[in-house]
């Protein structure tokens, strides 16, 4: 749980980084890359709770690992917008 929480705080932050609640002044930060650093940790922190044989606890933690995945991209995203 911890992961998943890590990563969306980290998605959070990536979004008040980039000027959100303004649409006309998003732009990327330079810190958005230590933002998704910190998300990559997150995903990590979930990868670890997988366990060797499958089971539906297995099956939730593969689906908090996509949810990871698809924050990294909007971090990602949000870095690399000009």
């Amino acid at each position: 749980m911890r992961g998943t929480v890590l990563a969306l705080v980290a998605f959070g932050v990536s979004l008040l980084l980039a000027g959100f609640p303004y649409i006309q002044r998003l732009h990327g930060s330079r810190w958005q890359w230590l933002i998704l650093a910190i998300g990559m940790w997150g995903l990590g922190e979930t990868a670890r709770c997988l366990r060797r044989r499958w089971d539906l606890y297995h099956a939730g933690v593969l689906i908090l690992l996509y949810t990871d995945l698809m924050i990294l991209a909007m971090i990602l995203f949000l870095a690399v917008y000009p």
